[in-house]
């Protein structure tokens, strides 16, 4: 079964660039151009990772985020935040967010594939733990 990736980007030309290569290494990707599309995609879609664009046209990244986070079916979704920003939202509201990684967007591909791929395997190994730990 392939894992399912959720791009939320109002990019178009990024998007469709990053929606090729994923599809290409094997990913079922699913895609939306904004925060409140994506918030709809991923709760009708259950993607294994969502990569949320920061600055997005309607909801900036971080309150799709939040969003995210409050909902049961989308709480545990590895969330990679991509960012015009050459470093990570520090305070408060960003410990709340826990984003599996923050990418500096324009990083190449294989370091968003990378940071999927990881982030999908870490997510396993904490729903077995978790499994084995409910025994």
């Amino acid at each position: 079964m392939k894992a399912r990736v959720l791009i939320v980007d109002d990019e178009p030309d990024f998007l469709n660039l990053l929606q090729f290569k994923l599809a290409a290494e094997g990913f079922e990707v699913i895609s939306a151009e904004t925060g409140l599309e994506g918030l709809r995609r991923a709760r009708c879609e259950a993607p294994g990772v969502i990569v949320l664009d920061m600055l997005l046209s309607d909801l900036d990244g971080l309150s799709v985020c939040e969003i995210l986070r409050a909902q049961p079916s989308t709480r545990d979704v590895p969330i990679i935040m991509l960012s015009a920003l050459a470093a990570p939202i520090q305070g408060p509201r960003s410990s709340r967010l826990n984003v599996s990684r923050w990418l500096t967007k324009g990083v190449g591909f294989e370091s968003i594939n990378q940071s999927i791929r990881s982030a999908l395997a870490e997510h396993h190994h904490e729903l077995t733990d978790k499994l084995l730990s409910d025994e």
